[in-house]
């Protein structure tokens, strides 16, 4: 997924969804705070796994999951929090840029919490981890780089919850 063309042509962000939406991968779906908060709540689930973990180095490819998967259901809450529902992570992307983020001509807005494009390619580097420490043989995973992550999306989960709160 290219993020970089979906902030910079809103055409190529309204084209993704409605594809997901036709495909019923995006669902719109009622008010669902219990859902929410379920999601919120898995995601600090795989925060714990990872916290209880994060020292057997032998296991960075299962944090990387464990971190994408905390980041994921945060994304999950938000688009919940939205009235969507999404059974596909590109599709959450997209959504999440559309429903939370802010444009360069929005400054007023800085105040407000928002999705950014750092969120979005976080989402999109992390994912790729995700996937290499999955399947891939041959990934090892930096003790930095999985420390880099983690700031990240806990810096990510903290502010959904504030999103989520208003």
């Amino acid at each position: 997924m290219n993020i970089e063309l979906i902030f910079s042509n809103k055409q190529s962000l309204e084209k993704g969804i409605k594809f997901y939406l036709n495909k019923k991968i995006i669902k719109k779906i009622p008010k669902n705070k219990e859902l929410v908060n379920a999601h919120i709540e898995k995601a600090k689930h795989n925060l714990e796994f990872f916290n209880l973990n994060k020292e057997k180095s032998k296991f960075n490819d299962w944090l990387i999951v464990a971190l994408y998967y905390s980041l994921y259901h945060t994304s999950l809450a938000l688009i919940t929090n939205k009235n969507y529902s999404s059974k596909n992570h590109n599709a959450t992307i997209l959504l999440l840029i559309k429903e939370y983020s802010i444009t360069k001509d929005e400054a007023n807005l800085i105040n407000e919490l928002c999705i950014n494009k750092e969120d979005a390619e976080l989402y999109t580097n992390l994912r790729t981890d995700r996937r290499d420490a999955s399947y891939a043989t041959n990934i090892k995973f930096s003790k930095e780089k999985i420390d880099e992550y983690k700031n990240k999306v806990l810096d990510f989960i903290n502010k959904a919850e504030l999103i989520l709160k208003e």
